[in-house]
């Protein structure tokens, strides 16, 4: 009889499993929709290392760097490049700011997981975030977009339709190190400090936000 039961398990499992995967439909529409940003802003390959690339904001300023998990690669699967410029011009005190600036530049690291894929494409080593990484990918209601979670509040968002948004991309920053370390909100040039509206533990809330957005049709 024990043995009987454990034959039936498995292939509920399997099936219980296989569902999920179905359902999923934040992680499938997320992963057509940055295709379609992919498609919109192409991103530049970087030359060195492992394979990575870089999707670039019109104005230079922030990158979204995606990179592919391999030894001799960078230590992040994903990563937010900031002109740190801006915000010293606002009175951020390097010495008070957790992260370096180095060559002008900060980093927003998200961790590692395997994201090694074949072909090495933007879009298969997001595949493998989805696949890997799920609680990483979100969907934001109020805007209609979704994300990649890069921690601490930081994020890079994009429209589920870009047709009808008029916010295609847009680089998010927690603004709490920034102002912890001197830097004046309000006046950190070409980004938005911002209320913005999202859902903690099933009620709505605001948060402030650093935001550089772009309409890129």
């Amino acid at each position: 009889m024990k043995r009987g039961i454990k034959k039936s398990v498995l292939p509920a499992a399997l099936i219980l499993v296989s569902a999920c995967m179905r359902l999923d439909v934040v992680g499938r529409d997320a992963e057509r929709s940055f295709e379609e940003v992919l498609a919109a802003l192409p991103p530049a390959a970087n030359s060195a290392g492992s394979p990575s690339w870089s999707l670039d904001a019109p104005d230079g300023a922030v990158s979204l760097v995606i990179a592919r998990d391999e030894d001799s690669g960078p230590d992040f699967d994903a990563a937010l490049l900031v002109d740190a410029e801006p915000f010293l011009a606002a009175g951020l005190d390097p010495s008070q700011f957790p992260l370096e600036i180095a060559d002008g530049v900060f980093e927003i690291k998200a961790g590692l997981s395997d994201t090694a894929s074949e072909p090495a494409t933007p879009i298969s080593v997001f595949k493998k975030i989805v696949e890997n990484q799920r609680d990483r990918i979100g969907y934001h209601t109020a805007l209609d977009h979704y994300n990649i979670d890069l921690g601490g509040g930081n994020m890079f968002e994009w429209a589920k339709d870009m047709s009808a948004n008029d916010k295609d991309i847009v680089y998010v920053l927690d603004p709490a190190p920034f102002i912890a370390a001197g830097a004046d909100p309000g006046a950190v040039d070409g980004w938005a400090f911002s209320k913005v509206p999202v859902d903690i533990d099933g009620k709505p809330a605001e948060v402030d936000k650093f935001l550089k957005a772009f309409d890129l049709e």
